[in-house]
């Protein structure tokens, strides 16, 4: 008999998981990657007017052996124009011993939580111990959920925000104020927000750098997240070079992250990169190695977290019942 796929919506994630589970279970992928327990991951580009498809796959042997691909779009002017989100897609769950489909997820949240959690595993190795102020440049959907995330690993007391819209920075701060009980408050520029953060999160679809070392006190933790394709960028090349950079990918970084622009102007070679996250968890002296350097985290998204958090809720929803069983086959 075929067997069964379950089908979760948007709604069935985010009511299955919870930040602090993601942030274990991307901390442990990431870890048996370190080890050499997790399979290859993999990442196909397309790019149509207006956004851009990937394709990101990843294996992960956990309760079981798993294989995970996700699909996603990603078009920018989609909430301005038709009301649409941002990033739209379906992660396929398969089983890897013998290739049934698991599940078939919703990505949005699947891609939310894991970005955020995956953040806050390497601001748990990279940024200082006592880091209490954070900087959200970019405050949309994923600002929110690192500000979740990174209250798993940090003392955060208080966060700036900084939007290109200052009318969603306004409200980033109110929502996040009552969410999660800490000070928020709103910079009128860049250098207002950045000012001696111990930790700033650039989220943004930017095609341009926009952050310098003139915007970074010594000491502090970048996450650069939003640089997912070849064409995204954020941070000055001269910043990359200046700082410690860790990676989520060596060749991804290469090829679609912040790390791309810096090989490409010829201010960084691979080598100058410190370290993945991988490494990073496995042993980590890789990490932060002065309270007074400035660790860039570039994060491309792996496919890794993909499996680790779709396999969590995957498992939960079985636990649970909840989701619809389907029989694609039938």
């Amino acid at each position: 008999m075929t067997p069964t796929t379950r089908l979760l919506s948007r709604t069935d994630v985010e009511a299955l998981l919870d930040m602090p589970a993601c942030v274990h279970a991307v901390d442990d992928a990431f870890r048996r990657r370190g080890e050499g327990r997790a399979g290859a991951t993999g990442v196909l580009g397309l790019h149509v007017p207006g956004g851009g498809f990937h394709v990101k796959a990843a294996a992960l042997d956990l309760s079981r052996p798993y294989v995970a691909a996700k699909v996603n779009a990603n078009f920018p002017g989609n909430p301005a124009r038709h009301g649409l989100p941002t990033i739209q897609g379906a992660v396929v769950l398969f089983d890897a011993t013998a290739g049934a489909i698991l599940a078939i997820v919703d990505s949005i949240a699947i891609t939310t939580l894991r970005t955020a959690a995956t953040t806050a595993v390497a601001a748990t190795y990279l940024a200082r111990a006592e880091a209490s102020t954070a900087a959200f440049i970019g405050c949309g959907v994923q600002a929110r959920a690192h500000v979740a995330a990174l209250l798993v690993v940090r003392p955060i007391a208080h966060a700036v925000a900084f939007d290109a819209d200052p009318a969603g920075a306004e409200q980033f701060a109110i929502d996040m104020r009552a969410r999660h009980g800490i000070s928020v408050s709103v910079a009128n520029t860049l250098s207002q927000a950045t000012a001696a953060r111990d930790i700033v999160v650039t989220c943004t679809p930017s095609r341009q750098a926009f952050l310098g070392l003139r915007h970074i006190a010594p000491g502090t933790f970048i996450a650069a997240v939003g640089a997912d394709n070849d064409d995204k960028q954020e941070l000055e090349p001269a910043l990359l070079a200046a700082a410690a950079l860790v990676v989520d990918d060596g060749d991804q970084c290469s090829t679609i992250g912040d790390l791309h622009h810096a090989l490409v102007a010829g201010v960084m070679r691979r080598d100058d990169v410190r370290a993945e996250l991988a490494d990073v968890v496995r042993d980590p002296a890789r990490g932060r190695q002065r309270d007074d350097e400035i660790v860039i985290f570039d994060s491309t998204g792996v496919a890794l977290e993909d499996v680790a958090v779709a396999a969590l809720a995957f498992e939960r929803a079985v636990e649970r019942g909840i989701g619809t069983e389907v029989r694609l086959g039938g």
